[in-house]
């Protein structure tokens, strides 16, 4: 835990790339495996099942700390963040000369078995590790009993880390850590061995290779020839395998899907072993051979095992549009142009569970802008344009796959109702409620936290702060006045929703200062964009 303390100072301490990824380099060649394990484990953005009630957290900080609830809360609303908020309310212990358990030894012994105590067993447990941890390691543990460790890494820069611990390429140490990871010492030293290590586990994927927005005209690519076009779906990027006689499909965020899509599985039942399918998941009208909306998707994404009902309302496929293993072998260095040909031979005899979009024929670029302008009609999201010999990469790696969107919808809201954000900017006002103009007054269409700069953020946060109405806890109702546009991907009815619509994606494009809350769209506006 001593060391892992230290590594979180330096994290925290700066903002350099490269300081970040010595710290982990260093954490991780000095750490026992089982503690190493453990912050691969979070540092990745797994967390452990939230075992205690935030209620109960509260209520505990305040007998602890000798506080009444009320200030508690105050203090709570102010901060933003619980983990801090306990940790600065809880006092010190009485000793500074404090030996840190190991960290395998906290979460294993402390932090996992909260879940099976009793209410009283469990402040008891709780309040012990607050009398014995000085503040740091007080933090640590309070962000470990929370939720996520948010300490300013990414996964592609722990993963950079282990790479050089390791000796071997990033990408081959993203491979290991792919699919259902486990924080064990056995694995933590699989994960750093050399090049000459067991491979991966049969169920593991491949990590995604993932497209950049194109912002410039597809004529700065160069010549249309060393290109090819497909459809840009909308629906679940996946990866199909099939090894030592199982099936496997994984989602993009590393969740297992199987039993979700039968009519997925049952295709893949046809798939020889050593294959493995790069495509997305999507809801599919067969009589009309093209997808469905994607509201419709959605229905199928909770159920993990759908009824015939289901099943018969939102038939599934898997669109395959990469083929990244044949014959056990790894096709990714390979060129697209050649892993492409494979795949169509191998997908060809399948049955409508699992198939191979056609390709979009262009000769030149002029014949793109009108293509991607029929986006909407066909039920997709744009263009894909890949090099033709590009290999198979891992993450966002820019220069060979590009995804060029249509525009999205846009509507102009009016700001209702605001609540402070997560980490760094748990002091400041960044997630917002708009609505519409509805027969009855202003309803409520959508949230969204992104799309305004920092001195945005700033002014907003002290406009709202001025002219707070009411408060409801964390959140604060504002005085109807200030007009923002929109952006959003798309619409559908939802009985959930108190408008009687959800939007897909929303995020702030600008501050309209330029409008009063008169120039804000009606609801009807946005029943006009929903698909027949």
């Amino acid at each position: 835990m001593k060391r892992f303390v230290a590594m979180f100072r330096a994290l925290d301490g700066t903002t350099g790339t490269n300081a970040k990824v010595a710290a982990l380099t260093a954490y991780f060649r000095d750490a026992e495996p089982r503690d190493a394990a453990w912050a691969v484990y979070f540092l990745t953005g797994q967390r452990l099942k939230r075992l205690v009630t935030t209620r109960e957290l509260r209520e505990w900080t305040a007998e602890h700390a000798g506080l009444p609830l009320w200030l508690v809360e105050e203090s709570y609303e102010h901060v933003g963040d619980l983990a801090e908020t306990m940790t600065l309310l809880t006092p010190e212990p009485e000793s500074r000369d404090v030996e840190l358990p190991p960290l395998h030894a906290l979460v294993e012994r402390v932090v996992r078995p909260l879940g099976g105590l009793d209410d009283d067993a469990r402040r008891e447990a709780v309040t012990a590790q607050w009398a014995a941890l000085p503040e740091t390691a007080r933090f640590l543990f309070n962000k470990l009993i929370t939720g996520a460790l948010r300490v300013g890494v990414s996964k592609r820069l722990v993963t950079r880390a282990l790479a050089e611990l390791a000796g071997v390429e990033p990408g081959l140490v993203a491979h290991r850590l792919m699919g259902q990871w486990q924080p064990t010492a056995e694995n933590f030293c699989a994960l750093v061995a050399g090049e000459g290590a067991d491979g991966p586990a049969p169920a593991t994927p491949y990590p995604f290779f993932l497209a950049s927005p194109l912002d410039d005209p597809p004529s700065a690519l160069g010549e249309p020839g060393d290109w090819r076009a497909e459809w840009k779906w909308d629906g679940i990027r996946a990866q199909l395998i099939r090894r030592a006689g199982e099936h496997f499909l994984w989602s993009r965020g590393e969740e297992l899907l199987n039993g979700r899509f039968p009519e997925i599985e049952s295709a893949a039942e046809a798939l020889p072993n050593g294959t493995v399918l790069d495509g997305e998941i999507m809801a599919w009208d067969d009589r009309a051979d093209r997808p469905l909306p994607f509201s419709v998707l959605q229905t199928r994404i909770g159920r993990k095992k759908p009824g015939p009902k289901t099943l018969a309302r939102a038939p599934c496929t898997l669109l395959v549009f990469d083929l990244l293993e044949h014959g056990g072998e790894d096709l990714r260095a390979r060129p697209l142009s050649e892993r492409r040909a494979l795949m169509r031979e191998l997908i060809e005899p399948l049955g409508s569970g699992i198939r191979s979009p056609d390709d979009v024929v262009f000769d030149d670029w002029n014949a793109l802008p009108e293509l991607r302008a029929s986006s909407r009609e066909r039920g997709v999201e744009g263009l894909m344009l890949k090099r033709a010999e590009s290999p198979y990469r891992v993450g966002r790696t820019r220069g060979d796959w590009w995804k060029w969107k249509i525009e999205p919808y846009t509507f102009d809201g009016v700001l209702l109702y605001a609540q402070p954000g997560h980490g760094r900017r748990s002091n400041l006002f960044t997630d917002y409620t708009f609505a519409v103009h509805g027969p009855d007054g202003l309803v409520p269409v959508a949230k969204a936290y992104s799309g305004l700069n920092q001195k945005e953020i700033d002014e907003l946060d002290r406009w709202i702060r001025q002219h707070t109405k009411e408060r409801f806890g964390p959140v604060r109702s504002v005085e109807p006045v200030q007009v923002f546009e929109l952006a959003f991907e798309g619409i559908a009815r939802s009985s959930r929703h108190k408008s009687g619509l959800a939007l897909r994606f929303p995020r702030i494009h600008r501050w309209r200062r330029d409008l009063d809350i008169a120039g804000a769209d009606r609801l009807e506006d946005l029943e006009r964009l929903l698909p027949a």
